[in-house]
């Protein structure tokens, strides 16, 4: 079996789920950092992968996401006659859901350990201790934020965050930032703009900012399993 993956948390859980099998994965994008050894032919941006360069490593499957990715490059890829998994991951217990599906189709045999501890974690959080509402932008000039059936939305709402814009109509609305400074409470993570004590916070003088890990936030695989106590804290520290 030869895998192309064109998601960076799917790399990761393939990666981590056959260890023993270091041809699985054949080629990844730019963007795959983790795991940090991963030594495979690189196929360009999530935007923008080189399909030529795809198509040479002959994989039987290319995975890719239907958020992540875009579908004239999906098609092409399918044009040539390669299969294409596309996952859709909205909510926790989806990503898991995918992830399975995922695995399966690369022919990974045995569970990983890593999804029954994650799992497991998910299942059995505590109440959170209060409750708060947030925005939560993901890019600045223009200012952007999530919105509607997000994944990291769910991720933020099962941990106590409710997002303000969970029932705008699109999933990632610009929003003029002098209607964002309106918000009592700000999430920053650090991708896929990268959010630091020295860019974001100052925007919203006076309210509370957690600077939160854009990889716990947004990744589906091995990083759910320390997603809720990375998160946890990086919340009850602000405010």
């Amino acid at each position: 079996m030869r895998v192309v993956s064109l998601v960076p948390s799917l790399t990761e859980a393939v990666a981590a789920s056959a260890p023993d099998s270091p041809g699985l994965l054949v080629g990844a994008t730019d963007w795959c950092s983790h795991p940090a050894d991963l030594d495979v032919v690189r196929i360009g941006g999530t935007k923008n992968p080189d399909v030529e360069r795809i198509v040479r490593l002959a994989p039987d499957l290319v995975i890719a996401n239907e958020e992540e990715n875009r579908e004239p490059d999906l098609t092409a890829l399918r044009e040539t006659g390669l299969e294409v998994l596309v996952t859709e991951v909205r909510d926790v217990p989806q990503a898991f859901r995918e992830l399975e599906r995922v695995l399966e189709a690369c022919g990974v045999r045995a569970r990983p350990r890593w999804l029954d501890e994650a799992e497991a974690v998910w299942a059995d959080l505590p109440v959170p201790a209060r409750r708060r509402r947030a925005v939560v932008p993901i890019w600045r000039r223009p200012w952007m934020v999530l919105g509607r059936d997000t994944f990291a939305g769910d991720v933020l709402a099962r941990l106590g965050v409710d997002n303000v814009y969970a029932g705008h109509a699109e999933r990632y609305p610009r929003v003029p930032i002098e209607e964002l400074r309106s918000a009592e409470y700000v999430v920053l993570p650090d991708e896929p703009y990268r959010f630091t004590a020295e860019d974001g916070p100052e925007a919203f003088e006076g309210r509370p900012c957690a600077l939160v890990s854009g990889r716990h936030l947004t990744w589906y695989g091995p990083s759910l399993v320390e997603a809720p106590g990375v998160l946890g804290r990086a919340i009850a520290s602000t405010g």
